[in-house]
């Protein structure tokens, strides 16, 4: 897992967190739970299992998205806050 890994995560997450947190259209929001479940896709491993810590299908489960959304931006700023 490189810097540009963990910044990449957390560009792509934090601008479908603020679009999300924003909108008050159900099929937008929708819509970026889905791009943020391919993304997990082709994320790297070893980053997703870090941010996950053991919780099960992390950011796939639309009951928990906005909490799984809120607790991998935070670690993922916590990773690149020594280096910025």
């Amino acid at each position: 897992m490189t810097r540009q890994t963990i910044d990449i995560a957390f560009c792509f997450l934090h601008q479908k967190m603020q679009v999300y947190l924003h909108s008050s259209i159900s099929r937008q929001r929708d819509d970026i739970e889905v791009a943020v479940a391919e993304y997990v896709e082709q994320m790297d491993r070893e980053l997703y299992l870090t941010l996950a810590d053991g919780v099960n299908d992390f950011l796939l489960t639309h009951s928990r998205f906005e909490q799984d959304m809120t607790n991998a931006l935070s670690r993922l700023e916590q990773m690149l806050s020594p280096s910025r």
